[in-house]
């Protein structure tokens, strides 16, 4: 069963000095049976990523091999019709890895669902703050990206992982977070399953936020 969920939040400021702010995130969630749904997610993300590009030769494939190496009888050898045989060195592979597509199906409804369902169920460890992209425009130190931790009580979740949703990438947000591995920066629009399983904080802009809505919230 889909059911509404609305989720306030406070808008963390780094100025102290500015007024604080609310602001909603309009989830739909599924409430029965959510960790199944979640979790034939995960699996799609995670199979649907192994390349399938291992492949062999058949003896077919292999070039070469298209006339007889000796006549049938008489020689006192074995007998063989192509040198491109499996048998032969430079032949063909017999049972060997062929290309293969990993797809699985999952409708986009359901992918939108399992998304907004996981958001609601990491209500607890979201952040959401003003002018996240706009203070680390021209900021590329890593030093400075832990100041802002600590500025939201987080300097003792660094070892943690950490996952920074924005509406675009600064430059100076990637140059500041890149030596931190527990540290991971994605697109409001390209939100993945296991990148909120593994994060146990999140940070979002307010921008996000709308985002979130517009792009995860459609019927």
């Amino acid at each position: 069963m889909v059911i509404n969920q609305i989720l306030t939040f406070y808008v963390e400021n780094l100025s102290e000095q500015e007024e604080k702010l609310t602001i909603t995130l309009n989830l739909k969630v599924q409430n029965e049976k959510s960790s199944y749904l979640i979790h034939r997610a995960l699996m799609k993300q995670l199979i649907e990523a192994r390349q399938g590009t291992a492949n062999t030769k058949t003896r077919k494939e292999v070039n070469g091999g298209g006339r007889k190496p000796w006549k049938q009888k008489g020689t006192g050898r074995a007998r063989a019709g192509s040198t491109r045989s499996p048998l032969w060195k430079g032949g063909g592979v017999t049972f060997g890895p062929r290309q293969k597509n990993f797809k699985i199906k999952l409708n986009k409804k359901e992918w939108r669902l399992s998304l907004q369902t996981l958001l609601f169920n990491k209500k607890d460890s979201i952040k959401v703050i003003k002018n996240l992209c706009e203070n680390f425009e021209n900021i590329e130190k890593t030093q400075t990206f832990l100041e802002f931790l600590k500025t939201l009580s987080l300097e003792n979740s660094i070892n943690s992982n950490i996952l920074v949703i924005v509406p675009y990438k600064p430059k100076g947000l990637i140059y500041s977070t890149e030596n931190l591995k527990n540290v991971h920066v994605i697109l409001a629009n390209n939100l993945n399953v296991k990148s909120l399983l593994d994060s146990k904080f999140i940070l979002m802009s307010i921008e996000s936020v709308k985002i979130i809505e517009e792009t995860y919230g459609k019927e």
